[in-house]
C-alpha cells in the first residue's frame, strides 16, 4: 500500500515563511514527478509547483521567486519553502505524487492536505 503524507502547515504572520514535507512511503517500485497544489476556500484546487526526479521545476507564474520545491529522491520526499507568506496563500496544500507501486501500474497519489493559514 502506497502513502503520501504531508507535514508542516501551520499560522504564520504574513511577511513569514514555512516549509512544507511530504513523504511517499510504500511498496514503490519508482517516482515521478512529485508537486505540490493547494486550494483556498471556495477555489478551485491549483498547481503551485512540480519537480522532476531530475530535479527540473515547475512553478505557478504567481508563486516564482517565493516558493521553491526540491525533493530528496532518496527519502522519497518533496519539499516546499514558502518566503514572504501573504493572506492569500492561505488554503490547503497537497502533496502528489506520479508513484509506480511494485506490481501495480502508474498512478498519481495524494496527500491528505495540510492547512496554511497566513495572517495579516
Amino acid at each position: 500500500q502506497v502513502q503520501v503524507v504531508e507535514s508542516g502547515g501551520g499560522l504564520v504572520q504574513a511577511g513569514g515563511s514555512l516549509r512544507l514535507s511530504c513523504a511517499a512511503s510504500g511498496s514503490i517500485f519508482s517516482i515521478g514527478s512529485m508537486g505540490w497544489y493547494r486550494q483556498a476556500p471556495g477555489k478551485q484546487r491549483e498547481l503551485v509547483a512540480t519537480i522532476t526526479s531530475g530535479g527540473s521545476t515547475n512553478y505557478a507564474d504567481s508563486l516564482q521567486g517565493r516558493f521553491t520545491i526540491s525533493r530528496d529522491n532518496a527519502k522519497r520526499m518533496v519539499f516546499l519553502q514558502m518566503n514572504s507568506l501573504e493572506p492569500e496563500d492561505t488554503a490547503v496544500y497537497y502533496c502528489n505524487a506520479r508513484i509506480t507501486p511494485h506490481r501495480h501500474p502508474t498512478g498519481d497519489y495524494w496527500g491528505q492536505g495540510t492547512q496554511v493559514t497566513v495572517s495579516s
